[in-house]
């Protein structure tokens, strides 16, 4: 799939994030590598921890109908739903990617629209992560509970 045409998914699903305390709308595009897409936007609660971010609600909606591997994600988001600047995940949304991604392959694309975004690695944005490869008995290869 195209860049431009997952950022124009992103954007497309940005009027349905449900912000009414931030204000703070953000949308996601989540390409897996069997090519299908999943968006997520951001669902707030008026008791703030029981919201949820739109990378995560993606990734979530992606492991649910059974997808585990994944290229990229776009990111948008502004306040009253307006994308001016790039809008970065949020370290809990990192780690999340970290559990599904290679930080070296996977892609997050930050856009304010279809000509004008950057791309990093999950990497670039999580140097020295935790993930699945710390859990892994190198010698049974079974992972610790």
């Amino acid at each position: 799939m195209e860049i431009n045409q997952l950022i124009k998914t992103a954007m497309e699903a940005l009027p349905l994030s449900y912000a009414p305390y931030s204000k703070f709308h953000v949308a996601a595009a989540l390409l897996g590598r069997d090519g299908k897409v999943y968006t997520g936007v951001n669902v707030e609660n008026a008791s703030y921890p029981a919201g949820m971010c739109a990378e995560r609600t993606a990734f979530f909606k992606a492991v649910s109908e059974g997808c585990r591997e994944f290229q990229a994600i776009v990111i948008c988001g502004g306040k009253n739903g307006k994308v001016e600047d790039f809008c970065p995940p949020c370290g809990i949304c990192r780690q999340v990617m970290r559990e599904f991604c290679k930080p070296e392959e996977f892609q997050v694309i930050l856009a304010v629209s279809q000509t004008e975004y950057k791309i990093y690695t999950l990497e670039e944005l999580l140097p020295v992560s935790f993930g699945p490869d710390q859990l892994k008995n190198e010698n049974t290869g079974i992972f610790c509970t």
